[in-house]
């Protein structure tokens, strides 16, 4: 805490209402250090809004601003100011009451969205290394610095411990608030563990309700809580990697953790993390006393000789705690530090719901798993591995249609599912994961088929083949028939040619005859599935309804498109198709996918060529593989980012909590073009369009 920003605050309002929100030590202290004579009319807090503290009412944020106070100044850690802004922001803009942190820093002041942290002083990893070496003791905090959570912030744990005690019929009103509540209260006079946090909420509940304890117990709920959160929590590899080279250099090495949990407990952390021959663990809760308390001076009587360095993420817990016992800090961006200084990126606005932070949380911990973006003059953020690149800015797009296709579905009582190739094949593992997630059979078909097929197969007369040559084809018409007919025109009798025809019109007889041919066949393979009465949900990625439309021909049951996207709809009109998209035309968030669909084609695909035919027997031909080896692999890296995304999401997402936000999927997509791409063979694609004959250099429009 820098007393003169505060100091200066309280001067500005000298002569107006000033409320605290907070009800820490830090809080007393600011209290302590700062008379000038300002009217503090109160304290405030998330989950308690009544009695007294340090000699002044505890209020609710309303009943403040009824007393007509000026200023809310935020005595908060700056992880938690986030959360609080999104409590009470919008009540002080429309009340005209300032808010800011103890730092000086106006809460209420929109960050601009940034892409790189020229702004921004921090670490490098070789200055780093050389404070490592000159030091003989190194202290590590724990969380946020060595590892890091797949939520945006730690109190989303609790909304899932929430649920997951629903699902089992167990319910404690206001139960976050109250878990928090009690963490607070116990933490003004020590460090709690986890079971007397729950001691107090049980407590509490009970006072309040009248009833008995129920049927749970501290400890199962301890032990609830701390499952659910091991399971999110991942390392944070450069900085573990740091921790492993101070190992190896013969220093003594420290987690010194403010914290709940037991040394036990940490114990398995760091055995997940891979980190072992430490010298000891200092959790707060096991020393009854905090990093701002006394924590920090018992990592001193310890190591009574040699310099200590102590790595950390907070300012105020871990750099000003650390510096008061003489010991140098050095800071360490958290994931959440390095998104609050890009403005947010244009994601963190969709912070909502608990799904949102969930996804939000997991993209933060795969983009700012490291702290080091300081090696550079640039300091652009970017993506290094094809990977990431489809598990941070694809997978919340992709999973988005799936959730919102499978419910459709469900939702239409539709039996046959379509997954047309080639885009429905990544579509198909991922609607097999959430179907399994639901206990449920996949029922989906990855159906073969392609526009050239459909094409081939569908039309019946000089309409569709003026339909499909209304799509320009690059090339000569030779070409346009070979590409999109597979006839050569120079093998076709003088007498089948219409040659006062234009264009394709020119060789409708052959065009027809084959179609004929090809839909015979391919009526095979249809009938080869295992169909049920009713209609089909056709999948297809971002498209006007050319393939759809010709399928239609080959089947009685009704085919009901879904789509990301349809392009062209108004043009579609008068075709008969009956077609949903995720993203409507007009949707102020359809420009995102609109934008960026073209690069995302060549990912939504399969390993194997397109199919272009059937043969007699009903058996896939397909065309010739003209991608390179590279692009295929690169394709299946970002196939499986999107894939582990998905898994990982339905795993911490509660089920009644999966939900679609084309807002923050869309925002999501839209950074393949603010962030750097550095992977190679991913800038190195070419997009190929058999169907258009296009050749496009992913370069040209990243």
């Amino acid at each position: 805490m820098n007393v003169s920003d505060v100091e200066r605050l309280f001067a500005e309002y000298k002569h107006k209402k000033i409320a605290l929100y907070g009800l820490g030590t830090e809080t007393e202290k600011v209290l302590r250090e700062v008379k000038n004579g300002c009217e503090i009319v109160g304290l405030l807090d998330g989950f308690r809004e009544n009695g007294t503290l340090y000699g002044l009412p505890i209020l609710p944020v309303k009943r403040a601003i009824g007393l007509g106070i000026a200023l809310i100044i935020v005595v908060a850690r700056p992880a938690s100011c986030r959360a609080i802004v999104k409590r009470i922001g919008e009540l002080c803009r429309e009340n005209q009451v300032a808010l800011f942190d103890i730092r000086g820093n106006d809460l209420l002041q929109e960050a601009k969205e940034t892409y790189d942290f020229r702004h921004l002083e921090g670490m490098t990893k070789g200055e780093l290394k050389e404070l490592i070496s000159g030091a003989d003791v190194i202290s590590f905090d724990l969380f946020d610095t060595l590892v890091m959570r797949r939520t945006l912030y730690a109190e989303d744990v609790l909304e899932i411990v929430e649920h997951r005690l629903k699902e089992t019929g167990i319910e404690i009103g206001n139960f976050a608030g109250r878990r928090l509540a009690a963490e607070k209260q116990l933490s003004g006079t020590g460090a709690p563990m986890l079971e007397q946090i729950y001691e107090r909420v049980l407590e509490e509940e009970s006072l309040e309700t009248g009833h008995g304890r129920g049927c749970v117990s501290t400890r199962q709920l301890a032990e609830l809580e701390w499952k659910i959160d091991y399971s999110l929590i991942v390392p944070r590899r450069e900085v573990c990697d740091l921790f492993r080279i101070a190992v190896t250099a013969g220093k003594k090495v420290y987690i010194v953790s403010d914290t709940y949990y037991t040394k036990r407990q940490l114990e398995q952390i760091l055995e997940k993390c891979r980190l072992g021959e430490y010298t000891d663990i200092l959790a707060s809760c096991e020393y009854e006393t905090g990093k701002t308390q006394g924590l920090f001076e018992i990592l001193k009587k310890k190591e009574k000789k040699g310099k200590i360095l102590h790595i950390g993420d907070d300012v105020l817990a871990d750099m000003e705690s650390a510096a008061r016992c003489g010991i140098t800090a050095c800071r360490l961006y958290s994931g959440r530090d390095l998104l609050e200084a890009t403005g947010g990126l244009g994601i963190r606005k969709y912070d909502d719901t608990l799904s949102d932070r969930i996804r939000i949380g997991m993209l933060t911990a795969a983009l700012f798993n490291s702290p080091f973006w300081f090696e550079t003059k640039e300091r652009r953020i970017g993506l290094a591995e094809a990977y990431d690149i489809g598990y941070v800015l694809f997978a919340p797009v992709i999973a988005d249609f799936v959730l919102w296709f499978y419910h459709r579905v469900k939702e239409q009582k539709i039996e046959n599912i379509w997954l047309g190739a080639r885009d429905g094949y990544l579509i198909k593992k991922l609607y097999a994961n959430l179907a399994q997630a639901h206990g449920e059979a996949d029922n989906s078909v990855y159906f073969l088929t392609s526009r050239m097929a459909a094409i081939r197969s569908g039309v019946q007369d000089e309409q569709d083949i003026r339909y499909v040559e209304s799509m320009k084809f690059s090339g000569s018409l030779e070409d346009n028939l070979y590409s999109r007919f597979h006839i050569e025109a120079d093998k076709i009798r003088k007498g089948e040619l219409h040659s006062d025809a234009p264009g394709l019109l020119k060789y409708e007889k052959a065009i027809l005859a084959n179609a004929h041919k090809a839909r015979t066949n391919y009526k095979k393979y249809i009938d080869g599935l295992e169909m049920k009465p009713g209609k089909i949900a056709f999948f297809d990625f971002v498209a006007k309804g050319t393939t759809q439309m010709y399928l239609q021909r080959l089947t009685d049951n009704h085919v009901k498109g879904f789509y990301f996207m349809q392009l062209e709809p108004a043009y579609m009109r008068d075709k008969g198709l009956d077609i949903e998209a995720l993203y409507e035309n007009g949707d102020v968030h359809a420009a995102d996918l609109y934008e960026s669909y073209y690069i995302m084609e060549p990912f939504m695909t399969a390993p194997h060529p397109s199919v272009s035919d059937f043969g007699e027997n009903g058996e896939p031909v397909y065309a010739e593989e003209t991608r390179k080896e590279n692009d295929i692999r690169c394709s299946m890296k970002v196939q499986q980012g999107v894939v582990d995304f998905f898994k990982k999401y339905l795993e911490i997402c509660p089920k009644t909590d999966w939900k679609t936000n084309t807002g923050l999927s869309g925002a999501c997509l839209g950074l393949i073009h603010k962030l750097v791409i550095r992977d190679e063979d991913f800038r190195n694609m070419t997009i190929e369009d058999p169907f258009f004959n296009r050749m496009t250099k992913m370069s040209d429009i990243l």
